[in-house]
């Protein structure tokens, strides 16, 4: 008897998700609740497990998008391989691969190194489109395995040209020589996360009157302080001090006075929150991520920065939640570890303001009449007009200004 794996549901707003890649391969033994596969929402990936044990019969394919309740794959009764049947197994193999060291053609090498557990069926499609021999490419996957993003990255080597001899014809080749001066291009198929930040993105712009105001912060008191207790807040907390939890903690003190910066449109009507979850801007691997820190605003600094460690790695890791990433109040994006000096981040609707930190350089200042060099950053505050007014916006803005240039404030909230 066989089961179905169908694609579970994974959150209210989604309706598709796309096969991101295999973990096991088809006729693979699988344990119950063993991870077999990873799809790909617009929000995040998550990972489906094996609903019993048994036999895996693959029917979805990797890039295949698929709608919630569709069959994935089935899971047949069966019993594991017993340790001498995988002894024979690979045996069988290697005479195998002595008997037939090759194949008549390219579709067949690309299955048999498939079946090998070497490429993906999807990578193996790739690998041939490109005309690249999937032996000379190293896979990142499981144990070795070549996965699709591999397969988009590899390049094919240009052959070094040698002259025919004379008394034999020139043989032609299916690979194309990689000259200078070519203009080629390539086409790649658009994430469902990259689809939906861009749709968003676009949305935001036409619907919102979206404004951005700047400022300038002087960052040495707050560098002075960490240099001074770094060492012991490390040594206590288990965590670094960083430039994300000042801002947090400023960011949501200078909320209290100007509540409209925390609302949001729904409607007719203006929604106040009287609590503050902060979306941290994440670069992951598969594109701009933003989960939340809730409740920020009664959190304290080491708080917080273990919360953003926390969220980073997962986003690196592709293991965020649907939850994690669903919601929030204002946001931080912080460009400046990108190098970027200026720029206008665009609102993460439905919130009304984000707050964008740059680099920090040594510029100089006048200060007490004085002119002295001091690490400046710029910070950036992209809010809904149709919300916040100037007066509002500036004004959070030079607040959040005061209370980094002063980080006792933040303590003494005054």
């Amino acid at each position: 008897m066989s089961l179905e794996i169908k694609v579970p549901t994974v959150g209210e707003s989604i309706t598709e998700v796309v096969l991101a890649q295999w973990l096991k391969e088809d006729g693979d033994y699988v344990e119950m609740d063993e991870n077999i596969a990873e799809l790909e929402s617009d929000k995040a990936t998550f990972e489906l497990p094996a609903e019993q044990a048994g036999i895996l019969r693959i029917i979805a394919q990797e890039g295949d998008t698929l709608e919630i309740g569709a069959v994935v794959c089935t899971i047949e009764e069966g019993d594991g391989p017993a340790a001498g049947d995988s002894e024979k197994k690979e045996e069988k193999k290697e005479e195998t691969k002595a008997a037939e060291p090759s194949k008549a053609s390219t579709e067949d090498e690309s299955e048999d190194s498939y079946a090998a557990g070497t490429a993906s069926p999807a990578a193996a499609k790739i690998l041939r489109e490109k005309g690249i021999d999937a032996s000379s490419i190293k896979g990142t996957g499981k144990d070795g395995r070549i996965t699709k993003e591999d397969a988009e990255k590899a390049q094919a080597k240009p052959k070094a040209e040698s002259k025919p001899a004379a008394s034999a014809p020139a043989k032609s080749t299916s690979a194309p020589v990689s000259t200078p001066g070519e203009r080629n291009e390539r086409r790649e198929r658009m994430s469902s996360l990259r689809k939906t930040v861009a749709r968003r993105l676009v949305s935001v712009k036409n619907e919102t009157a979206m404004l951005t105001t700047f400022n300038e912060v002087n960052m040495q008191p707050i560098m002075d302080l960490r240099a001074k207790y770094k060492d012991a807040f490390k040594e206590k907390h288990g965590v670094g001090l960083g430039f994300m939890s000042f801002f947090t903690k400023a960011v949501t003190t200078a909320m209290k006075e100007w509540p409209a910066v925390n609302a949001r449109i729904e409607e007719n009507e203006i929604v106040y929150s009287d609590f503050v979850d902060v979306s941290i801007a994440v670069s992951g691997p598969k594109g701009l991520v933003v989960p939340i820190i809730r409740n920020a605003e009664s959190m304290s600094l080491q708080q917080i920065e273990k919360s953003v460690i926390e969220l980073a790695v997962k986003a690196r890791e592709n293991k965020l939640t649907i939850d994690e990433m669903t919601g929030g109040t204002f946001t931080i994006t912080n460009g400046g570890v990108f190098g970027s000096m200026m720029s206008t981040p665009i609102i993460n609707a439905p919130q009304s303001a984000i707050l964008g930190m740059h680099n920090i350089v040594q510029r100089p200042i006048a200060e007490n009449g004085q002119v002295v060099i001091r690490p400046m950053m710029y910070i950036a505050l992209s809010y809904d007009h149709r919300i916040i007014d100037g007066r509002e916006s500036v004004s959070f803005l030079v607040r959040v200004k005061q209370l980094l240039e002063d980080p006792a404030r933040l303590l003494l909230e005054v």
